[in-house]
């Protein structure tokens, strides 16, 4: 494992946006080239990290405002956990691990050089699957979590009732401003 570098396995050819990108921008690129996130740079500088799930928060929160307008470092993850080239396998994993992230940007003197994933750690060492599908396993109980909270939030918009903007909340399916909702009860 210790022999095993991060620069060997990793990732080189990163897709990734500019930071004027649109989230529609990034949603068509990722759909496209199969991802689940793109590094946001410019002049391999490593501005930020925008998943899936941040498009569709955002989709969810923002719903009336379209997904062109949006612009990708208003959503993208700012702060993050980086690599160097030199680490090894083990302490990418140790990494990952402890912070339940599937993926890290690699840097070599502040450059972004690369990104290591998951499957790039279990297409070299197959054997390290059930090391990884714990972490899994603990990355997609804090998802389901963030999703349950996220969907109890308040939503502003309109009304399915009456038509009018306010902060909604679901109620039986129907996303309903606090009048309406105090009607039906």
């Amino acid at each position: 494992m210790r022999r095993i570098s991060v620069g060997d396995i990793m990732t080189r050819n990163i897709i990734s946006v500019k930071p004027s990108a649109s989230l529609h921008e990034c949603a068509k690129i990722m759909a496209r080239e199969g991802l689940d996130s793109l590094i946001v740079s410019e002049n391999r500088r490593l501005l930020g990290l925008i998943t899936s799930g941040d498009i569709i928060r955002t989709m969810v929160k923002k719903h009336n405002i379209g997904l062109k307008k949006i612009n990708v470092m208003g959503v993208a993850t700012k702060k993050l956990a980086v690599i160097k080239p030199s680490a090894d396998i083990s302490q990418v994993l140790a990494k990952m691990c402890s912070l339940n992230f599937r993926r890290l940007p690699v840097l070599s003197k502040g450059s972004l050089i690369g990104v290591v994933t998951l499957k790039d750690i279990l297409a070299i060492a197959p054997e390290l699957y059930s090391e990884t599908k714990s972490l899994m396993d603990d990355i997609r109980e804090e998802e389901r979590k963030t999703q349950q909270t996220e969907s109890e939030w308040p939503l502003e918009g309109l009304c399915d009732n009456c038509g009018s903007f306010s902060e909604l909340l679901k109620v039986e399916g129907k996303l309903l401003c606090l009048d309406c909702r105090d009607e039906m009860y």
